[in-house]
């Protein structure tokens, strides 16, 4: 075998989701060891940002889970294997995982799978589509929530055989660091979002997913003001509502019942995360169901920001709670404006202090760079070099 190891990623689409910006990562990561990186996706917004002079994108329908297109693709991915030689496959999500699994079969490459959430497991069908991603040799679990998630949930399908582990998912900290944020970028998100100077910031990122609890955010605002007194606040809901037009409405709805129009703006997009985190005071993640790591809770202490979650899932690992941030009951509103009222009662040290916390938190735990490295020796054993 040449020491050039190649290694196929596939993944959906290239969006800016924690799966696409780990994998975005590990392919320029896996060209500076010296590697063949190859991307396979159907498209998305980050491939603009991909180094095509490190990293080959091929586009392929891997997004579909229609059982044609899976035979199709499966088709493409073994004569994709054998044209550039591939020694490993990495699938990222489940349609394309069968696709992976099948070629992989034939060509006898090493087939590899990171379990990225806890996907709905409502019936046997259901679980046995999932399944798949049990099927590798070596089965990524993204946080020590999702081990425990594939060991109670998937034990007839998991293989003695094959290597089940945990590899935290990480952040650029160069990206994600508030030294690195110019004044221009911060002035021309401020004027965008009409930002108040003299006013406490609180920021909820995430698509507008009935899970993702904007309700449950909006109701504890209203709280925040009727029971703690507290209306010197701007709230950005910051999220795509991605065609869900029923619930993007509920939430306005929400707001013009409250009468919170002027506390609360609704922002769509933002290219420039590390800004949008600068200019807040405080960011939330008001999830209703686990999250399989907590992306946001990560990315808010690299940027020394307080963060205030929902006590379930991967943020219960990601945040110190009372330390680097607060842990509130995931689906209690009164509970949440109280920990948003705490975070607005501290002193600017203890706010430092937090904020100092949370990037020595992320340093040790959640970098981006031990991610891939520890992915890289895990694919070298697989290869036995």
């Amino acid at each position: 075998m040449s020491s050039k190891i190649k290694v196929l990623q596939v993944i959906p689409r290239l969006g800016y989701g924690g799966a696409e910006t780990g994998c975005y990562d590990l392919a320029h990561y896996l060209y500076e060891q010296n590697c063949k990186s190859i991307i396979v996706t159907s498209g998305g917004e980050l491939l603009k940002y991909v180094k095509k002079d490190k990293v080959k994108i091929i586009r392929l329908p891997v997004h579909s889970k229609n059982p044609i297109l899976i035979f199709l693709n499966t088709l493409v991915l073994i004569f994709l294997q054998i044209i550039y030689n591939v020694d490993v496959v990495h699938a990222r999500s489940r349609a394309p995982a069968w696709s992976c699994y099948w070629a992989c079969l034939i060509t006898r490459r090493k087939f590899v799978t990171t379990f990225h959430g806890t996907y709905l497991i409502s019936n046997a069908i259901k679980k046995y589509y999932n399944s798949v991603m049990l099927k590798s040799k070596l089965i990524i679990a993204g946080s020590n929530f999702i081990f425990n998630h594939i060991n109670k949930n998937y034990e007839n399908y998991l293989n003695v055989k094959n290597k089940l582990m945990v590899i935290f998912r990480g952040i650029n900290l160069e990206y994600f660091n508030k030294k690195n944020i110019s004044i221009k970028n911060i002035e021309k998100i401020k004027v965008a979002w009409g930002i108040n100077d003299n006013s406490f910031k609180i920021l909820l990122p995430g698509r507008l997913s009935q899970w993702k609890g904007q309700d449950i955010f909006i109701e504890a605002l209203n709280i925040l003001i009727e029971d703690f007194n507290k209306s010197d606040f701007q709230a950005i809901i910051l999220g795509s509502d991605q065609g869900r037009n029923v619930y993007s409405k509920k939430l306005k709805s929400l707001v013009d019942r409250y009468n919170l129009n002027k506390k609360i703006k609704f922002v769509n997009h933002c290219n420039n995360m590390p800004v949008a985190y600068v200019i807040s005071d405080l960011i939330v993640s008001s999830s209703t169901r686990p999250e399989a790591f907590g992306r946001i809770a990560v990315e808010a202490q690299a940027m020394q920001k307080p963060i205030v979650a929902s006590n379930i899932g991967g943020s219960t690992e990601t945040i110190l709670d009372k330390k680097t941030g607060f842990l509130y009951k995931f689906d209690d509103p009164r509970e949440l404006a109280k920990a948003i009222n705490e975070v607005m009662e501290l002193d600017k040290d203890t706010l430092n202090s937090i904020g100092n916390e949370g990037r020595k938190n992320v340093s040790k735990k959640f970098d981006v760079e031990k991610m891939c490295r520890t992915t890289f020796i895990e694919y070298k054993k697989l290869l036995n070099i």
